[in-house]
């Protein structure tokens, strides 16, 4: 079909007013955390202003992409919601759309990308970039290796439509995104749909194993919203909960607050896998500086500093091959001696150069380099370390970088799930107690523990020491209410219960009958017949030990509530330690609550 006259002129010029910086504003619609009903984010929607000529952003962004400028004018959507969300202050994260053809193929460079997010003000650590899909990503791998770089400085990535149009599992697989967010297709009618509803629980499952968060999308209907929090999702954003407003919206209706109100405190869905890595590889952190090559001499590093005042080491190569690192503060200080530039400045760089520095592959993962973080060799933290490609020189990376990104994959790890059972670890049983705490809701703590584990794990080895606590695990896990009851490792052969059944007793004198009998499987035959084994006590004297068993300690907690979840872990302490001493199996404390000054007030 032939255009009409003067179409291609009209578009161009409306691409050019929109493009032209005052062809767009900012709207923000919020996301709302379930467990508490609190605005956590914004999700930062860009809009045609006066002028658009009836246009809707999408049509821009047909047209954006047919004239070759897609980049050009999602980078200005960006910026123009970075600088709105700065501009009107307020707490949580921003959610900023970019597509993937953007990324891809769109022109946009990284530090352009950097530059136009942060220029505004609002830290980069505060950014989710959510990955928008109109057209099939051909590869997957190759979007995840670029928006590494965004990662690699502090912001998070999302995929948003998820179960819709291209969103599809090869995406979520590769990226490994933060943040899912569940397309309204799949949410609308969930509360009335067999189908979405066992969609949706597969999702569940999956966002607990690649350690992902998920956002219900398009919510509209009460029912729908509850069911999003019986499912254990975290999060909801919607026209229910609040429409895209010029104007940051901070809190919800009371109307839905108190529809949400439920009696019980859902239990949320927690990894039983392993959390998968971030693709954060070497080559993310690089610095691409400079390097000398062996033939230049001091002078010529010095002069190299000189006009790089922020490097804090050059690389030395020989050719493309890296073969040693020149510290910046080391050359400084020598090269200050009396007389050593009239002796060294002349010679090779190599006199000050170290000659064995930390080399990295671009494609070597950051988790694998944590092995450097725990070597004798700290020289790291002060060198930083060569990025290479294929053996090549690529730039450099800094000690303080990977410090900081390892360790921050280490705490994501471990607030999800304790590696050996795939339960909830401390941060999580801490963060439940809170919630229980928070509505005001009756639950019963309970401490969990094995007697005699240490001489049984000496007897036989971690192996079968660890076989021993999966089992108390899986018992624990099978007789407890899933909706109602949460259960955390919190270390070693310790669990904590938080039970909201009214029959927590009977499910705790269960767990006991069942894993003591269950767990006589683990021993020798004959340790089982003489009833346990010899072993050495904690101070190394020779002792028999009984057959290894387990002991729970409960206190109940009503209101009014302690102040502090760390108060209850405390008593269900030292409930647990008087059930071990007197070898009771099971015992409930018998003053429940802290000493009135730890009380918090009523609500």
């Amino acid at each position: 079909m032939t255009p009409a006259p003067g179409t291609d002129a009209r578009n161009r010029s409306l691409l050019d007013l929109a493009t032209g910086g005052t062809g767009l504003r900012a709207v923000f619609q919020p996301i709302v955390r379930l467990d508490d009903m609190t605005v956590v984010a914004h999700e930062g929607l860009s809009r045609p202003a006066e002028g658009s000529d009836g246009l809707s952003v999408l049509d821009l962004l047909d047209l954006a992409r047919a004239k070759g400028r897609l980049g050009e004018f999602e980078l200005l959507a960006a910026r123009t919601v970075c600088t709105a969300f700065a501009a009107r202050p307020t707490r949580g994260r921003l959610l900023v759309n970019l597509s993937a053809q953007a990324i891809l193929h769109g022109g946009l460079q990284p530090d352009e990308l950097i530059a136009a997010l942060s220029g505004a003000g609002v830290g980069l650590d505060r950014i989710t970039i959510e990955i928008t899909e109109r057209d099939i990503v051909e590869n997957p791998a190759e979007l995840a290796h670029a928006v590494g770089y965004l990662r690699a400085r502090g912001t998070r990535i999302a995929l948003d439509d998820f179960g819709n149009g291209h969103s599809n599992f090869e995406m979520w697989n590769e990226l490994h995104p933060e943040v899912v967010k569940i397309d309204r297709y799949l949410v609308h009618g969930l509360a009335h749909s067999v189908e979405k509803l066992a969609i949706v629980r597969a999702l569940c499952s999956v966002a607990e194993t690649l350690g992902a968060d998920l956002v219900g999308e398009g919510v509209e209907d009460l029912d729908d919203l509850r069911m999003l929090r019986e499912l254990g999702i975290s999060y909801a954003q919607g026209f229910l909960l609040a429409r895209p407003t010029s104007e940051i919206v901070t809190t919800i209706s009371d109307q839905v607050r108190e529809a949400m109100h439920g009696h019980t405190v859902p239990v949320p869905p927690r990894p039983r896998g392993p959390v998968t890595q971030r693709p954060l590889q070497a080559g993310h952190l690089v610095i691409h500086a400079p390097a000398v090559s062996r033939q230049q001499s001091n002078e010529d590093v010095a002069a190299t500093f000189a006009r790089h005042p922020e490097l804090h080491a050059l690389a030395v190569t020989d050719g493309q091959r890296p073969i040693g690192l020149i510290n910046r503060r080391d050359f400084t200080e020598r090269l200050a001696q009396p007389f050593a530039r009239e002796l060294f400045g002349r010679k090779s760089c190599e006199t000050f150069m170290r000659p064995d520095p930390l080399l990295c592959e671009d494609k070597q993962s950051i988790e694998s380099m944590a092995d450097v973080l725990r070597g004798e060799d700290q020289r790291y933290l002060t060198d930083g370390f060569i990025v290479t490609r294929d053996g090549g020189y690529l730039g450099l990376g800094t000690g303080e970088s990977l410090v900081r990104r390892v360790t921050e994959q280490r705490i994501e790890a471990a607030r999800y799930a304790n590696p050996l059972t795939f339960l909830p670890g401390n941060i999580p049983v801490t963060e439940h107690m809170e919630r229980l705490m928070r509505e005001q809701r009756s639950f019963v703590a309970a401490y969990v523990d094995l007697n005699d584990f240490k001489p049984f794990n000496d007897q036989y080895g971690y192996f079968r020491g660890d076989e021993m606590i999966r089992l108390l695990a899986a018992v624990i896990t099978a007789r407890i209410d899933p909706a109602r009851d949460f259960v955390g490792h919190i270390g070693g052969d310790d669990f904590m219960l938080l039970f909201q059944s009214e029959d927590w007793a009977a499910r705790c004198r269960t767990i006991i009958d069942e894993f003591n009998e269950r767990s006589r499987a683990l021993f020798d035959p004959l340790d089982v017949a003489q009833g346990g084994i010899d072993g050495e006590d904690r101070r190394g004297a020779r002792q028999f030990f009984t057959l290894t068993t387990v002991s729970i300690g409960a206190v109940r907690v009503q209101s009014p509530f302690p102040r502090r979840p760390e108060m209850i872990a405390t008593l269900a302490a030292r409930a647990k330690r008087h059930a071990k001493r007197e070898r009771l199996g099971f015992h409930l404390l018998a003053t429940p609550l802290p000493d009135p000054a730890e009380a918090a007030p009523a609500a």
